[in-house]
């Protein structure tokens, strides 16, 4: 474990507004893909507190003014298609990985390409005018926030709607992606000492693909 000077910022006015909120930042570098198999990922079972935890999220986006059923959480997202299917999409092994453990979890994973992005990233809210980039029926498109949506959002513009549920395309991980950061979101009633085996779990199936990474923590909290 290494200290990595990579912090992200969470505005005042969310701990003001979320204050039992907590996310753990995952910084992974030097990371270099030994083999990708292309296999559909079986999803574990989910925790005990998977149900509670979605409906935390729900509400959490209903006070910024969005909608769960049509914007759902990252963890939401993937358990309806995991019901309808039975498995998870193979994606790509990284995707793969943190996509599993969401579900084992019960807790929304991102996963970013850390070279991608200019200056630190910071979850706040929207004012409406900030660049989204992505893709609209196979075209790029660059979309604008809802002025008090929650997003995380970088000197660029902004990185992933809704707090967890959309991550634009310039951040994502690719196949060449070497510097990695993951965040992992969690509300009660989801365990704090959980969220942070999450994070052992993330490392632990990194070092399987590439053994030689570097890689620190961080449990980002009120000051």
């Amino acid at each position: 474990m290494t200290r990595d000077l990579f912090v992200p910022e969470i505005a005042a006015e969310i701990w003001q507004r979320y204050p039992e909120y907590r996310a753990l930042s995952v910084v992974v570098r030097n990371f270099q893909r030994t083999a990708a198999d292309g296999l559909a990922v079986l999803a574990p079972d989910p925790p005990a507190w998977m149900a509670d935890h979605l409906e935390a999220w729900r509400a959490a986006f209903r006070a910024f003014g969005a909608n769960p059923k049509k914007t759902p959480c990252s963890v939401e997202a993937l358990w309806k298609r995991v019901q309808k299917g039975g498995e998870l999409p193979a994606i790509d092994p990284v995707v793969d990985l943190y996509n599993a453990l969401s579900i084992r979890f019960g807790a929304c994973f991102g996963g970013e390409d850390l070279d991608r992005y200019a200056g630190m990233p910071r979850l706040v809210m929207a004012r409406g005018d900030e660049p989204f980039d992505t893709v609209r029926d196979g075209a790029a498109v660059i979309e604008h926030p809802e002025a008090g949506e929650m997003v995380w959002r970088d000197d660029l513009g902004v990185t992933c709607r809704r707090w967890n549920w959309r991550q634009c395309k310039r951040t994502a991980i690719g196949a060449h992606s070497r510097n990695l950061w993951f965040i992992i979101d969690r509300l009660p009633p989801m365990p704090i000492a959980e969220l942070e085996r999450a994070g052992q779990e993330l490392i632990a199936g990194l070092e399987r693909i590439s053994p030689a990474i570097l890689h620190s923590m961080r449990l980002l909290e009120p000051a």
